[in-house]
């Protein structure tokens, strides 16, 4: 693949990435603002001044535009009004008469039958052997039927008589029916009785229907549906009227009969009585809910401009309604409309916020991962707001020293979030986030500006003084003076408007420090579920990481003591170099240490750790050596998870070696093999390439401190020579490209290594037991050996570009 295929290829590789980390903000931007404006509501919407009856009106207030204001209590009393006129419902039951009257005649017509019959029957308890299926036997007469009197047989009849008409008859009442024959003419005078109280109308509760004599009722026949209004409602009677109706009646009516069977009639008559007009409550109370619906509300119009509250006045209830409507007709319209123009305005804060800080002032990748961390800071942080704004409210409407709402707005804990961000992502990004973070806040408290300016400048120092945190008091620390800074801050916005040292302030002080506090002990606690969740690594965990004395370090030391030697010097190259090009000098540090630490695995497959001249790599072929030193990374990356190392310096011990070649083996491939026949991809390391300033450090000064070994005579001028080739073999194998190491900082890097290196390989005097018996005519004992003397940079130029090749050859094994 030539050169500008490559170019190309990585041009693709990086305009996709991009695409899909911008898309991948947008989607985050998105969420996040919806989600706060889903929070928000109702503190979102523009609200009027919130006032109480008997409040003192500090400003006037104008109708902004025409509205209706709707009087509850006239429309409640047009409601009442209406159930009040709404007539009630009574079923009228018209096909009663004619049921008893077919009931009456029956039971009568069914005792006439038994009394002019004069048939034989059978008595009650002879047994019937009708329908038995055995025949007598032959030769054996049936025992004769014996015979019931019709009077005996009425008399049977008696209960079923009874059960017929469904009212009880005495035994006289009984004697005298049964002589009159039970004659047509009595059921005939019955239900010319019940007939005329039935057709008038009888009420259960009369009394009850009395009480809507005013309006009247409304009575439905249940057999056509028909309704009729009824305002003569003394014409109905009750049960007792009725029966006190069929007595008049019946001495008028009946009197071609004797006294006795009159009177059964009129009694008979009385007790089949019953009422036909009943009271639906149901359909009743459905009609009620029917008229109610229909009354329209009592509305006042307001016109736009007019006053509605004036400066000093107090409020009323009248007041308020207005006040009422007017805010319910502002959110109405605002509810869709504003919610849509926060969502905007967040996100193009955001965007212009980070996007033109990044850009302009440079700061580490911000990857998904940190996207997706900043989101949830902001979305934890404002809900954190959200839940304290309302203690705050409830808690100072129940303690009784004149402590106000707003001073315990200065509690609120919301530089957690500056400084928790700068703990992880330094103060480039924090400053940005603080700003942010007081924007979204401020809309808590109706868009004041002097909570954003009380809430942006304790973010700012907050983030400020955890720059270089280390250790874990450094933020308490912070948080004392984030607390001091808070007060000072409550003090100028204090004088600002106009007021003197008061109670109130004095509470101001005292929450506003209070809320510097809290926010480090927050921010304490916040570090380490970060640190799980995110795989983030805190400078406070990179120096407990740095530390020499963790197993798996120790382990190395025993088990590969060339490597942790090793290992152990490139942390020193790197921190120095760190500290140079500004990249973090802790991380860095400590990913040298560790990012080898996947030879513990096979140690004496590295030429670090064989001691004597036997190579294990001597027996085996150079693609299954190659594939040995590749596994390392792969095992080192394991370590470290298993180990819990973070995910940056993970990252460093699997970009430590890029796609670098591994020359040696590739070589000695060659060598056997042929060179048409050996593929140099089956010789690079998998990758991939270092992304950031400290892995491209870790990778140059794994090289560089590997190829210082070989050099036999490590003069100052050999190491800088050593450590330019390197540099830029690395350069010229594009094994920097996707890091941020500029070319300033590739000479700042090296200059670093060579001051560290020519400390490490100083010349050192040889005491006199060692040189004892040199040739005095012709050496001096100088401290240099004469070979060393012989052999300068100098002196040897072809000799140190042979050994330079050489040392590349040895890359390989390291």
């Amino acid at each position: 693949m030539s050169h500008s295929e490559k170019i190309k290829q990585r041009s693709i590789a990086f305009l996709e990435r991009s695409h899909d980390r911008s898309r991948t903000m947008l989607f985050l931007l998105f969420g996040t603002s919806l989600l706060i404006a889903l929070l928000l509501f109702p503190n979102l919407l523009l609200t009027v001044p919130r006032y109480r009856v008997g409040d003192v009106v500090q400003k006037d207030i104008k109708s902004p535009k025409d509205f209706l204001i709707e009087d509850k209590e006239a429309t409640e009393g047009k409601r009442e009004e209406a159930i009040r006129s709404a007539l009630s419902i009574y079923d009228l039951d018209d096909d009663l008469s004619g049921k008893l009257a077919s009931r009456i005649t029956e039971a009568f017509e069914h005792m006439r039958n038994l009394a002019s019959a004069g048939k034989p029957g059978v008595l009650q308890d002879q047994p019937n052997n009708a329908g038995n299926d055995q025949a007598l036997p032959t030769g054996v007469n049936a025992p004769p039927a014996e015979t019931i009197s019709p009077h005996d047989l009425i008399w049977k009849e008696k209960d079923n008589f009874e059960n017929m008409l469904g009212i009880q008859i005495s035994s006289d009442a009984y004697n005298i029916l049964e002589n009159a024959n039970f004659t047509e003419a009595i059921p005939e005078q019955i239900n010319q009785l019940l007939g005329t109280v039935l057709q008038n109308g009888i009420v259960a509760n009369k009394q009850l229907l009395l009480q809507e004599r005013d309006k009247g009722v409304v009575v439905r026949r249940l057999s056509s549906r028909e309704e009729l209004s009824v305002t003569n409602l003394p014409k109905f009677y009750s049960l007792d009227e009725a029966q006190i109706a069929i007595a008049t009646t019946g001495r008028e009516v009946i009197k071609d009969v004797g006294f006795s069977l009159r009177n059964l009639i009129i009694d008979m008559a009385q007790r089949l009585t019953q009422p036909n007009l009943t009271l639906n409550k149901r359909e009743t109370e459905e009609r009620k809910k029917k008229v109610v619906a229909e009354v329209k509300a009592v509305l006042t119009q307001v016109k736009q401009g007019e006053m509605l509250l004036r400066e000093g006045e107090k409020v009323t209830e009248k007041d308020m309604l207005k006040l009422k409507a007017l805010e319910f007709e502002t959110r109405r319209e605002q509810l869709f409309t504003s919610g849509v123009g926060f969502v905007l305005l967040f996100m193009m804060f955001f965007v212009i916020l980070f996007e033109v800080n990044l850009k302009v002032y440079g700061s580490p990748t911000v990857n998904n991962r940190d996207l997706l961390f900043l989101s949830l800071m902001l979305i934890i942080l404002f809900f954190l707001g959200e839940v304290s704004t309302s203690l705050a409210t409830g808690i100072a409407g129940s303690i009784p020293y004149s402590m106000e709402a707003s001073s315990l707005f200065y509690a609120i804990p919301v530089a957690t979030g500056a400084m928790t961000v700068c703990l992880f992502m330094g103060l480039r990004i924090a400053i940005p986030f603080s700003i942010a973070m007081a924007f979204v806040v401020a809309f808590l408290f109706e868009n004041r500006f002097d909570m954003f300016l009380f809430f942006l400048l304790s973010n700012i120092v907050g983030a400020y003084w955890v720059r270089t945190c280390k250790e874990r008091g450094t933020l308490i620390k912070a948080g004392l003076k984030v607390g001091l800074v808070n007060i000072l801050v409550v003090t100028a916005l204090h004088m600002f408007k106009g007021s003197g040292l008061d109670l109130k302030l004095v509470w101001d002080w005292t929450f506003g420090f209070v809320g510097g506090v809290s926010s480090a002990i927050l921010a304490t606690g916040f570090a380490p579920v970060v640190e799980m969740m995110f795989g983030y690594s805190t400078d406070i965990k990179l120096l407990e990481l740095a530390n020499l004395d963790r197993p798996i370090l120790r382990k190395l030391m025993l088990e590969a003591p060339g490597t942790y030697h090793h290992s152990v010097i490139v942390g020193s190259l790197v921190e120095a170099a760190a500290a140079a090009v500004g990249a973090n000098p802790l991380l860095a540090k400590a990913s040298g240490y560790y990012h080898d630490i996947g030879k513990i695995k096979k140690p004496l497959y590295f030429i670090e750790n064989q001691v004597g001249s036997e190579n294990k790599h001597d027996k085996l072929a150079p693609s299954m050596s190659s594939l040995i030193l590749i596994a390392h990374v792969k095992d080192g990356v394991e370590i470290a998870r298993n180990h819990k190392l973070g995910k940056a310096i993970i990252d460093i011990i699997q970009q430590h070696h890029g796609t670098t070649l591994i020359t040696y083996f590739y070589e000695k491939a060659k060598q056997l093999k042929g060179e048409d026949t050996v593929k140099m991809e089956h010789f690079r390391y998998p990758g991939p390439k270092p992304q950031t300033k400290e892995a491209g450090l870790v990778l140059l000064a794994d090289a560089v401190e590997a190829a210082s070994r070989s050099l036999e005579n490590p003069t100052p001028a050999r190491i800088k020579g050593l450590v330019q080739r390197i540099i830029n073999k690395m350069f010229l194998d594009e094994q920097l490209d996707e890091c941020e190491l500029t070319l300033r900082d590739l000479h700042e890097i090296a200059r670093s290594f060579n001051k560290i290196l020519t400390g490490i390989h100083h010349h050192r005097i040889e005491y006199p037991d060692a040189v004892a018996k040199i040739d005095s005519g012709t050496k001096k004992l100088n401290g240099y050996s004469d070979k060393r003397q012989a052999k300068s940079s100098q002196d040897r130029p072809e000799e140190d570009q042979e050994e330079g090749k050489d040392n590349l050859r040895r890359l390989g094994m390291s």
